[in-house]
């Protein structure tokens, strides 16, 4: 019997395991004329027993911040800053160094943005309560929660980042994490909350949010100004929050009162032409998942292609688009990309933003969903051969691609390290690919109407329960209970398929054994991954007898057999077990008998079992074998790469008798990949091709690759057998027959256009036995340049001449046809200075030429000057061109520079062109080409030297300002680096070891130093130092080196350290170990009683510098008590990883008798993970803040915060651990013996219903404890937080006396002797801890 399973509470996260965000209102006001952007936002939080809440911000200036309507303490660090990165690249000598360290930055930056860095102080007045957890612990339901209402006054820096001013439009542009760049919040993919939303702008704008407009309001300012106000009732991310500002034509749908459409007047016609279908898209899901819209409306914004970073942008119920997408009644060309790509981004709505994924491993769930929702309206809408079509193309790449854990859908490894770029380039495209094609075959599993229901019942649930998040595993058991599939095959399915990477690769081969009346199937099975440590989730066995990664699939695959007398299907292929397999399928008809007929003169004896593909076999096999063609997998129920082998004949029949366009599409590619053909057969195939293009009931999609299979033919009789059946087509439908020229356009016939439009293409890759394109070729494509005649015609010709000009790049010139060239660049001149008069639609002519310009010099570079080339094609990267075709003249230059010198100065003019190109889009674009550049340079050795300043430039480029911005050339600028090391352009696999060694040491780990205090709410510290310091540190320190774990700093890297930490712009987390003299100079004295600064959040604060400053009274060097080497590994060996604080009590050198006793030992350390833990029993205690006003008398002595919180009830801070304590090996033995006898007690007890009964109440005490910090251990890999903002009491100070003894060494001891409270009467009890070290000075041997 199966388990019932747990419900999902419906609670937010306990109190104490961080900050929840319940409500946030926003409230902006944009000035267009200043281009400036202020106002404030307000978050009703349950703040953490910490006291202290953790926001995203970035790019902002925070005036003030307010608790409860009070001002408040705070702390704010940016983290993009513009530091100095020349030494950080001193050790880039070649292109793997450049990868690995552009590897330790990616990921630097990455876990940085994940940390909050505007840190709220909300405990001013909290009474923290004493709980004794050892004898009571409250239920979860009972505990109170402290909720606050925060209020953060800002405004934007500069909107360059995540929102945008363009002429006189704002928008946001939804990038990953960027959210916090227009307003603070948290953005975190956990944290989800309704919205209040008000924008003020000038009276004759248009402000579009997210949810539903209540109402506007127009002041009575001079000019007035306009505020729109928005509430979203529905819970989101901050990602999900859009915005949208600008001189709008507002386009409400005629059919659906909830839709509304919004564009810039000049494109009001094409937008009302390109979303007449909407209203049925929107129907269709709405009747499919048995539901209404989840949202209360729904906005469609489109915007000119130069602001949007990408073609589709999402937000929380509306979504905005490039303008690029939107056709008059005139395009046909864009009419099925821009539908489907309005389908998905509805689809979206229902399945990202509205049911989200529990965890980043389930993210693939959702964009499946919306795939599949999306490729369901594809068949309602555009037909199931569409469909079907569409399908098979996306599968094939998938299995082509999917050969690394990078798209393993649900590998923790391939979804938690890398940080969500996996949803960005080819491989975010696989993975959605991929996600589609396994929910599809769940769905041939258990059936369409099930798989349904289950869609079903997670809207129902949704709407319901308000549980709006779904894992993997929920989904699985939905397929199990409502699908009715059975847990074994679920058990397999879920690990194989989306846990791991790699489609199944089956080769097959049959034979017909005519006295059995049987095929004899033969199948070899493969995998497309390599097996490697990926494959560990499924315990694949590498010296197993699946070799190649193939563990095998579970299910059976179908064979269908097309005999005489019909089909028959046969699910007799297992995809698991061994590899070779031999199946007997019987088959249903039988031939009558013939006559005997000996075999001709030269032709094989008769070989029934045979499986050739010689012409005796194809006429054999139609005449003694009653098979027609088999097909493995007919209705696509698995993602697999299938290589059948069948005669010539059976191919023929299953293109010309197979309604299916998979199975159409496959004949052709099986008969355009054959080897040249005897004459006997060669006239068959070219036949067969020629009449599936002729037929205008087979799909124009299918019809098409069989025009290209047929410019590709050759047979050893002619090198041209498919170039008069192309020719001969053509002229058939656009000539006249009376004067041989080619009619005005018609076109009418949607299907037929796309075929003829596809067929000049296929003409220009006809190819001669010389390699070069036919003079025939050549002249029917100038005569159909020379004879367009568009007059007449109802539709746009723009595309078809984009294809004319396009084909004729596709031209091998020889020397019969080189005298043609002149004609045809007249031709192409002519057009170019048409549509620079008359811009077509996108430019898309313009673009056309430069792209065929560019082939053909490549092409006749031996011949032609590229430079002059080049100098034609700059003026089009003019600011004043299109902004397409200003893309398309930078990527012709690039192509271009790279064939005339190389890639290296390729690049050069790569970094010179981003830094010039303004719209994000434009930038993209260009990194994507360059990356392709970059990996036709690894793949030849020609000029494939990049300089090391090249490697350089590229690495500043990438921690510019402008990488920030935009974090799609962020990672493809990470992608060309790794491209050049000969590495896989993703962030998967990049060995985390190597990262924490390359470049300097600040750069790869110093996003674990920062933000301190807020890892106590995070993540549980451990057995280690937390000290941070808010504290602005002395400006002329005498600096020490940093001490690592791993090794003790060496003399060489003293001053690379201190320069680079004295840093003043810098507020990521600097190591500083600072040794002051106290009496040595006057600047040391001035030094000692500076006084420590505030910090609210300005410029001037040095964040969270990680430093330690030791104060020691000053000696002769003679009677200095030198440390070894031994004592410094001791001392950092009790600090976790994310510790860089090496300094301790044992690198002070001991005052003589003569010296000041009095004198303190002053450390003051601002750190990742440095605390001490008085109570390591009680992990989820909360932190008290530290002050940050500490008077001058109080900066002697030493500060060490506390953010673990010591215990309630008054007892110590406990005892730090000495280096140069003798007696710890013996305590450790002591405690060892006590645990031993403890156990064995527990042995004689264990029958004692007693002692049961307490045990299992201490075990339910500490499974609550870890239920508490489930949610902080499973963080580990986020970096730490930032030093934490002071309360203005005074500081409650733990005083602890400190002897230090002589060892027999010579070496000296620290013991903590005493710990005394004082605190202050008039604090209360949230204020921090402070420990005073004091040294007693004991006669020393002079030895």
């Amino acid at each position: 019997m199966a388990k019932p399973r747990k419900t999902k509470s419906d609670d937010p996260k306990p109190a104490n395991s961080g900050a929840v965000v319940r409500h946030q209102k926003l409230c902006l006001s944009i000035d267009m004329d200043l281009r400036r952007i202020y106002g404030y936002t307000e978050l009703e939080i349950v703040v953490p027993d910490i006291g202290i809440v953790g926001l995203h911000a970035e790019n902002l200036g925070i005036e003030s911040v307010l608790v409860d309507g009070e001002p408040t303490e705070f702390e704010y660090y940016p983290q993009n800053q513009n530091v100095e990165t020349e030494k950080q690249w001193n050790e880039v000598s070649s292109p793997s160094s450049a990868a690995d360290a552009v590897g330790a930055a990616y990921v630097a930056a990455l876990e940085r943005e994940l940390v909050p860095n505007l840190l709220v102080n909300c405990c001013n007045k909290m009474q923290i309560e004493t709980i004794n957890v050892e004898n009571e612990v409250q239920p979860s339901s009972e505990v109170k929660q402290n909720v606050k209402l925060v209020r953060v006054n800002f405004w934007v820096e500069k909107a360059e980042t995540g929102i945008h001013f363009e002429n006189n439009v704002v928008h946001t542009d939804n990038q990953i994490r960027r959210a916090r760049c227009w307003f603070p919040c948290i953005n975190d993919d956990n944290q989800c909350c309704c919205y209040d939303l008000e924008f003020t702008v000038a009276h004759n704008l248009v402000a579009v949010s997210n949810g539903n407009l209540l109402y506007q309001v127009l002041s009575k300012d001079d000019p007035p100004r306009k505020t729109y106000v928005y509430r979203l009732d529905v819970p989101v991310t901050a990602q999900w929050i859009s915005l949208v500002v600008g001189p709008f034509e507002i386009l409400p749908d005629q059919h659906n009162g909830l839709i509304s459409h919004m564009c810039l007047p000049p494109n009001l016609l094409e937008l009302r032409n390109t979303v007449e279908f909407f209203h049925s898209a929107f129907r269709e899901y709405e009747q499919y998942l048995d539901a209404k819209f989840p949202f209360g409306s729904y906005k469609q914004v489109f915007l000119a292609p130069e602001m949007a970073i990408s073609s589709s942008t999402l937000g929380a119920s509306m979504s905005i688009f490039s303008s690029q997408v939107l056709f008059d009644e005139k395009v046909i060309d864009q009419t099925i990309d821009t539908t489907i790509k309005l389908a998905f981004a509805l689809a979206r709505q229902w399945f990202g933003v509205y049911i989200t994924p529990e965890t980043p491993n389930d993210e693939w769930l959702l964009d499946g969903l919306a795939g599949f929702l999306t490729d369901w309206f594809i068949k309602k809408f555009l037909g199931n051969n569409e469909a079907r079509y569409r399908r098979y193309k996306a599968n094939s790449a998938v299995c082509k691609a999917d050969d690394s854990g990078a798209t393993a859908l649900s590998f923790s490894a391939s979804c938690k390290d890398l940080y969500g770029t996996h949803s960005i380039g080819i491989f975010g495209k696989i993975r959605s690919w991929k996600s589609v094609a396994i929910l599809q075959m769940l769905e041939k599993q258990m059936g369409p109407d099930f798989f349904k229901k289950i869609l079903q019942a997670i809207i129902s649930r949704a709407q319901s329960s308000s549980i709006r998040s779904i894992s993997t595993k929920e989904f699985r058991h939905f397929a199990n209970k409502i699908g009715n599939l059975e847990r074994p095959f679920l058990k397999e399915f879920f690990p194989r398929w989306v846990g791991s990477h790699g489609c199944p690769v089956l080769r097959m081969g049959f034979s017909y054994n005519k006295r059995k009346n049987i095929v004899e199937l033969a199948v070899l099975r493969e995998c497309t991954a390599k097996l490697d440590s990926n494959t560990s989730l499924l315990n694949a066995n590498p010296d197993s007898e699946n070799r190649d990664g193939d563990i095998g699939w579970p299910g059976v695959m179908t064979i269908r057999v097309y005999e005489l007398d019909g089909m028959s299907d046969h699910p007799d292929l297992p995809l698991a077990g061994e590899r070779w397999q031999l199946l007997e399928i019987p088959c249903h008809s039988k031939l009558a008998a013939r006559r005997y007929q000996k075999p001709k003169k030269g032709s094989r004896p008769d070989g029934s079992d045979d499986n050739g593909d010689m012409p005796t076999l194809d006429v054999r096999s139609s005449m003694e074998s009653p098979l027609s063609w088999i097909r493995a997998d007919p209705e696509m129920e698995y993602l697999a790469e299938i290589h059948f082998n069948q005669p010539v004949q059976m191919w023929i029949n299953q293109l010309e008798k197979d309604e299916d366009v998979v199975a159409q599409s496959q004949a052709i590619a099986a008969l355009e990949s054959l080897p040249p053909q005897p004459p006997q057969l060669s006239p068959s195939i070219v036949n067969a091709l020629n009449n599936f293009l002729s037929d205008s009931k087979a799909y124009w999609r299918v019809r098409i690759e069989a025009a290209f299979a047929l410019a590709n033919m050759a047979s050893e009789e002619s090198d041209l057998p498919g170039l008069q059946p192309l020719v001969k087509f053509y002229k058939s439908r656009r000539f006249d027959e009376n004067i041989g020229l080619p009619k005005p356009n018609d076109f009418h016939d949607f299907p037929d256009y796309f075929v003829l439009e596809a067929i000049p293409r296929a003409i220009a890759m006809v190819r001669a036995a010389d390699k070069t394109s036919p003079r025939e070729a050549v002249e029917f494509l100038l005569q159909l340049l020379k004879y367009n005649d568009n007059s007449g015609n109802l539709y746009s010709d723009v595309f078809w001449l984009a294809a004319l000009v396009q084909s004729v790049g596709e031209l091998e010139f020889g020397q019969q046809s080189v005298i043609l060239l002149s004609s045809l660049l007249k031709r192409i001149d002519r057009l170019l200075q048409f549509d620079r008069l008359m811009p077509s639609y996108n430019g898309i002519l313009t673009i056309s030429c430069i792209r065929t310009l560019t082939q053909i010099a490549l092409k006749l570079s031996a011949f032609i000057h590229l430079d002059n080339v080049f100098q034609l094609i700059v003026p089009f990267r003019d600011f004043k061109t299109i902004w397409q075709v200003r893309i398309e003249a930078s990527r012709a230059l690039l192509d271009l520079e790279f064939h005339l010198r190389g890639i290296d100065a390729t690049l050069l003019l790569f970094i010179k062109y981003i830094e010039e190109e303004l719209s994000l889009r434009g930038q993209v674009k260009l990194g994507v080409h360059a990356m392709r550049l970059c990996q036709i340079s690894c793949g030849s050795d020609i000029n494939n030297d990049i300089k090391t300043e090249t490697l350089i430039a590229l690495l500043q480029l990438f921690e510019s300002r402008i990488a920030y911005n935009n974090v799609f050339l962020r990672h493809y600028l990470f992608c060309i680096l790794q491209v050049l090391a000969g590495r896989t352009p993703t962030l998967y696999g990049v060995p985390r070891d190597k990262l924490r060694h390359v470049g300097n040491m600040e750069t790869c780990i110093e996003q674990k130093n920062i933000f301190a205090p807020f890892v106590a709410e995070i993540k549980p510290p451990e057995n280690s130092v937390e000290a941070p310091n808010l504290s602005k540190p002395p400006e002329n320190p005498v600096e020490t080196p940093n001490l690592s774990h791993d090794n003790v700093a060496v003399p060489e890297a003293f001053k690379e350290v201190e320069t680079v930490s004295n840093s003043h712009e810098r507020k990521t987390s600097v190591v500083k170990i600072r040794v002051r003299q106290s009496a040595a100079t006057s600047k040391a004295e001035d030094a000692d009683n500076r006084t420590v600064e505030r910090s609210h959040g300005h410029h001037d604060d040095h964040g969270a510098g990680s430093s330690v400053s030791v104060d020691a009274p000053q000696r002769n060097s003679g009677e200095a008590v030198s440390i070894s080497n031994q004592n410094l590994e001791e001392v950092n060996s009790f600090h976790d990883h994310g510790s860089r604080v090496t300094a301790s009590i044992g690198s002070a050198k001991i005052a003589s008798e003569g010296d000041n006793f009095g004198r303190e030992l002053q450390c003051t350390a601002d750190s990742g993970i440095v605390s001490v833990h008085p109570q390591p029993d009680d992990p989820s205690s909360p932190s008290i803040m530290q002050e940050n006003n500490v008077d001058a008398e109080a900066q002697k002595f030493a500060s060490l915060q506390n953010l673990s919180n010591a215990r309630h009830d008054g007892g110590s801070l406990g005892v730090v651990d000495s280096p140069f304590s003798g007696k710890d090996e013996k305590k450790k033995k002591k405690k060892d013996k006590e645990k031993k006898r403890k156990r064995e007690d527990h042995r004689s007890h264990r029958d004692d219903p007693e002692y049961i009964e307490k045990k299992r109440l201490k075990a339910e005490k500490k499974k609550q404890k870890e239920k508490e910090i489930a949610k902080l251990l499973s963080e580990e890999a986020k970096p730490s937080s930032v030093a934490l903002p002071g309360k203005k009491e005074e500081p409650e100070i733990r005083t602890a006396m400190v002897q230090v003894k002589p060892s027999e060494s010579g070496g000296s001891k620290v013991i903590i002797t005493k710990v005394e409270t004082r605190p202050d009467p008039s604090e209360g009890n949230s204020a921090p801890p402070k420990l005073r070290i004091k040294i007693k000075n004991r006669t020393l041997n002079n030895s």
